[in-house]
């Protein structure tokens, strides 16, 4: 699996071990992958076939959309654990890109949605409407609810699903590859940084909180659930498509964040997390890296916001509030930065777990003088998990499987275990 320790850049090895290392294959050096991918196939088959729409029924259409929504973390969580696990850099906005993916996609489900609606209101109309017309009533439906009867700019290719799909990639790397630029170029690090990416998070929500942003202020776009022309489709079905797209958006999401921290990209990003004086004295361009590695997370984020809202069936301002960046983070803390898989079991465990206390499903406990009520109680057990991973597992639930790892029998088939020819051998060592 891959491992998080010191970047190979800083370290020496036989030539031999090295050039036996790069030939193997990309599978062999990283065998985590092809047990996520089999795990994952797995669950999305049992969930497809314990599902109500097209199983047995076990398992209820809100739970499926649940499901789908933590992939979705999941993903986001692998492209916070690629910024600050593997770089170093701790990333308090990416779930400002999340949002603008949901956004992205949410403006042209509105948009399409609303174009049946009108269309088929002015059809009973004496004359047939004109183009003007019907976009006229598009907008008075979507943006009444602001005082406005007209179509932001921002607003221009929401008609077409190509176009605002290509938005919800290059807008969110956009803002990135810009923000990332100006913050690298002036070698802004640390907490400096840190505080940076969350005062750009916390600009962005004020300003779709205002009503004139464009995107209905703080009523957000809402209704993302109902694909447009397909109403006749159940629920139970279109759940089962988003859940499998969040199941094969992070099957390939893992597979490529794997490949780019296998090599030397990612010794050179490891390197900068533990050393980044010492990279750029190597002669490595370390803003190139980070800006490349930012951008590419940025991207990924709003993949994930992008599947993510039409499950959740509504994206508001509150959703990319800098309290949600730091959830984050206290996610992939969890779980083990600086191991993908383990950024994917915290995001998982805590989503689920929250969804769990927060729903109303965990147990209230009554003390006498006082009841302890989840709802009200979950954030403040977030939190000290948070404190207490950091003190005492700071490698998280990841750093189980290193446990398991080390207990094993290296597997040195009769090689020398000393320096010298005709050491100890792994059969004397057995007995």
């Amino acid at each position: 699996m891959t491992d998080a320790t010191s970047s190979s850049l800083f370290k020496k090895s036989p030539g031999g071990l090295e050039a036996g290392l790069q030939s193997r294959s990309f599978i062999a050096r990283n065998p985590s992958v092809l047990i996520f991918i089999a795990s994952l196939a797995l669950f999305t088959l049992c969930v497809t076939v314990l599902a109500e729409g097209f199983g047995i029924g076990v398992i209820s259409t809100s739970f499926v959309k649940t499901l789908g929504k933590t992939l979705c973390l999941c993903l986001v969580a692998l492209a916070m654990d690629l910024v600050w696990g593997y770089t170093g850099i701790l990333s308090l906005g990416h779930m400002a890109f999340f949002g603008i993916g949901g956004y992205a996609i949410g403006m042209w489900l509105m948009y399409a949605r609303t174009e049946l609606i009108v269309v088929e209101s002015l059809s009973q109309a004496p004359l047939p409407p004109t183009s003007q017309e019907i976009s006229d009533g598009i907008a008075t439906q979507i943006f009444g609810v602001v005082g406005a009867s007209e179509f932001p700019s921002i607003w221009a290719v929401a008609h077409s699903l190509p176009l605002q799909l290509l938005a919800a990639v290059l807008v969110p790397g956009l803002i990135a590859f810009v923000f990332g630029w100006l913050a690298f170029r002036s070698r802004v690090t640390g907490v400096y940084l840190s505080i940076l990416t969350q005062a750009m998070t916390l600009a962005l929500s004020l300003y779709l909180f205002q009503n004139d942003s464009g995107l209905r202020g703080n009523n957000g776009l809402s209704g993302l659930q109902n694909l447009p022309g397909l109403d006749a489709v159940p629920q139970a079905i279109v759940s089962l498509w988003f859940f499998w797209g969040a199941a094969i958006a992070l099957g390939g999401g893992y597979v490529l964040c794997a490949w780019m921290v296998s090599g030397k990209f990612g010794s050179v990003l490891r390197a900068i997390r533990d050393d980044e004086a010492r990279v750029r004295f190597l002669g490595y361009s370390v803003e190139a890296y980070k800006l490349t590695i930012f951008t590419f997370t940025a991207i990924l984020a709003a993949i994930a916001g992008a599947l993510y809202y039409p499950q959740a069936g509504i994206v508001n301002p509150a959703e990319i509030a800098p309290i949600a960046s730091i959830y984050l983070a206290v996610w992939v803390a969890i779980g083990g930065r600086g191991r993908l898989y383990g950024a994917v079991i915290g995001a998982a465990f805590v989503s689920l777990l929250s969804t769990w206390f927060t729903g109303g499903q965990a147990p209230d406990i009554n003390l006498g003088v006082y009841t302890i009520q989840w709802v009200d109680w979950w954030t403040i057990l977030l939190g000290l998990s948070f404190v207490a991973v950091t003190l005492f597992a700071p490698r998280g639930i990841g750093g189980l499987f290193d446990l398991i790892e080390n207990r094993r029998t290296p597997e040195r088939h009769g090689a020398d275990l000393g320096p010298d020819a005709g050491a100890l051998r792994e059969k004397e060592a057995d007995t």
